[in-house]
């Protein structure tokens, strides 16, 4: 029991520093253009791609910070695929814990991360709708819908964790192969 103590201190202590590392460079400005960022995790050598899957997951559950930045830096610094890999894997995890995270502390934690409008307008739509799980799949494979919401919104309803990974593993990578390709001929390009 002890044992299960101590990791549980360890993982809560490692998550804190993370998050107190990303806060700092978000107001450091590593997060405000594909160049800035891609220079920060340029920085960590050989360890840039699983910074940048952390900041991924990270973008999801902090929705204030822009994920398509992750996705060009992810295709440009490490090429279509590694940075598909790094974008899919973090994304997915982060879709993963913010609907953990909405399950486990309900509609308060969602109402902190959102305006009033925003919460009002889609998380009543989202817990009686009949075709929400046919409008978040596709939400999840076409680009610019405002996934990171849906993703706590999701943890409101009666959805289950098994069905809500199966529409983030099944229909995230579309979107993100598509900016992921976009981004290695913009990287081509410039």
């Amino acid at each position: 029991m002890k044992h299960k103590k101590l990791w549980t201190v360890l993982v809560v202590v490692f998550c804190a520093l993370l998050v107190a590392m990303m806060v700092k460079a978000y107001f450091d400005g590593k997060f405000d253009s594909v160049e800035t960022l891609q220079e920060y995790i340029s920085g960590f050598g050989v360890f840039g791609p699983l910074v940048l899957t952390v900041i991924q997951a990270l973008q999801v559950i902090i929705p204030v910070l822009p994920g398509f930045l992750g996705c060009a830096v992810g295709s440009i610094l490490f090429g279509p695929l590694v940075g598909f890999l790094c974008n899919y894997i973090g994304i997915s995890a982060g879709s993963i814990i913010a609907f953990m995270l909405a399950k486990k502390y309900g509609a308060g934690l969602v109402e902190s991360l959102i305006s009033r409008e925003k919460y009002d307008k889609y998380a009543g739509w989202a817990a009686r709708s009949k075709s929400y799980t046919v409008l978040l799949f596709w939400g999840m494979v076409l680009p610019l819908f405002p996934d990171d919401f849906f993703c706590y919104f999701s943890g409101l309803t009666k959805m289950t964790l098994k069905k809500f990974s199966w529409i983030i593993v099944i229909g995230k990578p579309w979107c993100i192969l598509a900016y992921s390709l976009f981004f290695d001929k913009m990287g081509e390009w410039i």
